[in-house]
C-alpha cells in the first residue's frame, strides 16, 4: 500500500513556536512531493500559505486555552470531548488507503481527547514529541522551585508531592490531572506506529513514563545555517544571545554575568525581561526581533553564542544554526545537546545556576586564543558533525517511516486474504 495521503494534526495553524513550524513545513514540503496532504488544527485555520499549496485545512476554529476563560480553560485542558468529535469527524473525512496520521502539538488546543480519537487509526499514527508533556506534567522534567532537573518517575509519590511548578502548587496539581487524563486516553497497548523524539537523551526520559522501547524513535529535527559564509568568530568580540528575555530562558542570568565580567553581549529577541535589562544594564545591545538579512549581520560579528536556558532544552534550534555557520557556543549543562557540542569540539558547557563557573565560561571565550576559536568555528561549518539535519534529509525520514505501518497494513491483508 503506497503512501498517498498525510494528515498532520496541530493545535494552531500558523507559526508561533518550534512545533508549529515544523508541523507547518511539513505539510508544505510533503505536498511538494505531490502527495495529498491534509492539516486538522484546533484555531481558525488561516492559514493561506497552506492553502496556496492545495492543501486541505479542517479547523475547529477554537482558541488557545489561555484565550479562554478560566474555568472552560481548566475543563477543557484535561480533556476537551469537543476537539474529540472534533478530530473525530476529520478523520472520517480524511481516512482511507495510503492515509497516515501524524499529531504534532496537541496541549494548547485539543487536549488529552486528541488520543481518543486516533485510537481507531492508531496503527498509522504518528506522535511527535517536540517537548516532554507525554511523559511530564510540567513538559521538561524541571523542578523549577529548586532549579534542578527532575529524577522523579512522572505521577509517582514523590512527583506529587513535589512543588516544581513555575506558578503554583495548583497549577501542578491541575498538570498532574491532564497527565492521568493523557495516559489514559493514549492507550499504550493500541499498536501506535510510534512516538517520534527529536534527541536521543529524551529516549530514557520518555520510557520513564513508561513508553515502550518498540514504540520510540529518534527523527532529528531539521534547521538551517545562520549564514552560508564561515563566521570569522576568531577575528570577532561580542557575544550573541538569541531568544526569549525570559526567566526560564536565563537571559538575565546572561546579563549579570556579562556585567560582572565585562563581556560585550548583543541580545538578539524579546520578552517580559526587556525592560528590566534595559534598566539595569543599559551597556547590553538589545535589539529586539530581527529579519533574517539583519540577524546575519549581529550573528557574522559575534565571537560565541550563549544559550542558558534553565530546563532541558530537548532540541535548541538557535544551537544548530549557529555551529553550522561556525559560530562556537556557550551551553547551560541541563540541555540535551551540551554533551555531543562539547564532545564535538562545538563549543562549552557550564552550570546555569553556578555564578563562578557561567562567569569562568565568559571569560574562556574572551581569552581563549584565535587558533582554539577558529578550530571550534572550522569544526562546526566544516566538520563531520550536524545537530540537526537537512530539511530534505528530514522529509524524507518523515516519508520512509510512513510508508513503514502501511506495508505492514499491506501485508497483513494478503495474508488475511490468502
Amino acid at each position: 500500500m503506497a503512501l498517498q495521503h498525510v494528515v498532520v494534526i496541530n493545535d494552531a495553524s500558523q507559526a508561533r513556536g518550534g512545533a508549529t513550524g515544523l508541523a507547518v513545513l511539513s505539510a508544505l514540503r510533503l505536498r511538494a512531493r505531490g502527495l495529498q496532504v491534509s492539516y486538522v488544527c484546533g484555531d481558525t485555520g488561516d492559514a493561506p500559505d497552506l492553502i496556496a499549496a492545495g492543501i486541505r485545512v479542517i479547523a475547529a476554529g477554537s482558541g488557545r486555552l489561555l484565550e479562554r476563560g478560566r474555568l472552560q480553560a481548566m475543563r477543557g485542558g484535561i480533556y476537551d470531548p469537543d476537539m474529540r468529535d472534533f478530530v473525530t469527524g476529520a478523520i472520517a473525512q480524511t481516512d482511507g488507503p495510503g492515509t497516515v496520521y501524524h499529531l504534532h502539538g496537541w496541549a494548547q488546543i485539543f487536549s488529552p481527547s486528541v488520543f481518543t480519537a486516533l485510537a481507531p487509526v492508531a496503527r498509522k499514527t504518528f506522535i511527535h514529541a517536540h517537548d516532554m508533556f507525554l511523559a511530564c506534567p510540567n513538559g521538561v522534567y524541571m523542578d523549577y522551585r529548586h532549579n534542578e532537573v527532575c529524577q522523579r518517575v512522572p505521577l509517582s509519590a514523590g512527583c506529587l508531592l513535589t512543588h516544581c511548578d513555575k506558578r503554583s502548587y495548583a497549577h501542578k496539581m491541575w498538570r498532574v490531572l491532564r497527565q492521568k487524563a493523557l495516559f489514559r486516553a493514549f492507550d499504550a497497548d493500541l499498536d501506535w506506529a510510534g512516538v517520534l523524539a527529536i534527541h536521543p537523551d529524551m529516549l530514557p526520559r520518555l520510557a520513564r513514563a513508561g513508553y515502550g522501547d518498540t514504540l520510540l524513535q529518534v527523527l532529528r529535527n531539521p534547521a538551517t545555517s545562520f549564514t552560508d559564509k564561515r563566521v570569522q568568530a576568531e577575528n570577532n568580540s561580542y557575544l550573541i544571545y538569541v531568544g526569549r528575555l525570559e526567566e526560564d530562558k536565563g537571559a538575565l542570568d546572561l546579563a549579570k554575568a556579562a556585567h560582572r565580567t565585562g563581556a560585550a553581549l548583543v541580545c538578539v529577541g524579546d520578552g517580559t525581561l526587556r525592560g528590566q535589562m534595559e534598566r539595569d544594564f543599559p551597556d547590553i545591545q538589545i535589539t529586539g526581533w530581527l529579519s533574517k538579512p539583519e540577524m546575519i549581520d549581529w550573528v557574522s560579528g559575534a565571537r560565541a553564542l550563549i544559550m542558558p536556558s534553565h530546563h532541558p532544552e530537548p532540541f535548541a534550534l538557535v544551537l544548530a544554526e549557529a555551529t553550522s555557520s561556525g559560530l562556537p557556543v556557550a551551553v547551560a549543562k541541563t540541555a540535551l545537546m551540551s554533551e555531543e557540542i562539547v564532545a564535538a569540539g562545538l563549543g562549552l558547557s557550564f552550570d546555569v545556576f553556578d555564578a563562578t563557573a557561567f562567569d569562568a565560561t565568559l571569560r574562556s571565550f574572551r581569552d581563549m586564543d584565535a587558533e582554539t576559536l577558529a578550530g571550534m568555528s572550522h569544526r562546526g561549518f566544516d566538520g563531520p558533525v550536524r545537530l540537526a539535519q537537512d530539511e530534505e534529509d528530514w522529509i524524507s525520514g518523515l516519508a520512509r517511516l510512513y510508508e513503514g505501518p502501511l506495508a505492514e497494513i499491506e501485508a497483513d491483508r494478503i495474508l488475511a486474504t490468502g
